[in-house]
């Protein structure tokens, strides 16, 4: 705890004295344009990422990056999850919603291995909402055999499965019809810094660039 506690000094006495405008306006509550809901490995640091400030961003974790299906009887598997993701849109308003996987994430390589987790129970059934074997018997199909290739392959599925599972929600399906809202689908490689969005033009992930603009607003339905 030394090194948190440490951090924490650091923070009161040198980081919120210069911001101290800025957590002051907060005061008045928070107005994020942007919903992320990324993954809960350590390595991901959304802020850094995106250099965002305090109030910039509206975050939801968990191991995988995984979203709700909404069922149609108006219900969800996760209520933690789909309550945030409601709040998100209908209350903050917020206009873009990002599914962040990311490189070697342990979630996927967990679903891809099922062995490894006969000691974690609560971890199987969470990871038991992504269909694993579909995206499997599709790597299998192309001949990707390498594992960090298969991996990858996985991550990036992943994020387009959330991106349409996001979509079945109401209050997201009712935005983005209205077009006040688009999904986006990243993936963060934490080893070298790129984030690439998916592109529909290109039906691939492809590098963020400055002149990033709507065309990785898209959702892919899963098959």
């Amino acid at each position: 705890m030394q090194k948190i506690n440490e951090g924490v000094y650091r923070f009161q006495d040198e980081i919120f004295p210069s911001h101290r405008i800025l957590f002051g306006r907060l005061r008045s509550g928070q107005q994020p344009r942007t919903l992320l809901i990324t993954c809960s490995d350590s390595r991901v640091v959304p802020s850094l990422v995106t250099q965002s400030d305090p109030g910039d961003l509206f975050v939801l974790r968990n191991a995988g990056n995984l979203v709700p299906h909404h069922g149609v009887d108006g219900t969800s598997d996760d209520r933690a999850a789909a309550a945030t993701i409601e709040y998100a849109i209908d209350v903050l308003k917020v206009r873009n919603a990002i599914i962040c996987g990311h490189s070697h994430c342990g979630a996927m390589q967990a679903a891809m291995q099922p062995s490894q987790l006969h000691r974690l129970p609560a971890m199987r059934r969470h990871l038991a909402t992504l269909n694993i074997e579909y995206c499997l018997a599709e790597l299998d199909r192309d001949g990707i055999e390498d594992p960090t290739q298969r991996l990858q392959a996985v991550v990036e599925e992943n994020v387009l499965v959330q991106m349409a599972n996001l979509a079945t929600h109401p209050t997201v399906a009712l935005a983005v019809k209205e077009r006040r809202l688009a999904i986006h689908g990243w993936v963060y490689h934490f080893e070298s810094g790129r984030v690439e969005t998916y592109s529909p033009q290109h039906a691939a992930f492809i590098p963020i660039t400055r002149a990033e603009g709507d065309h990785s607003a898209t959702v892919k339905a899963a098959a």
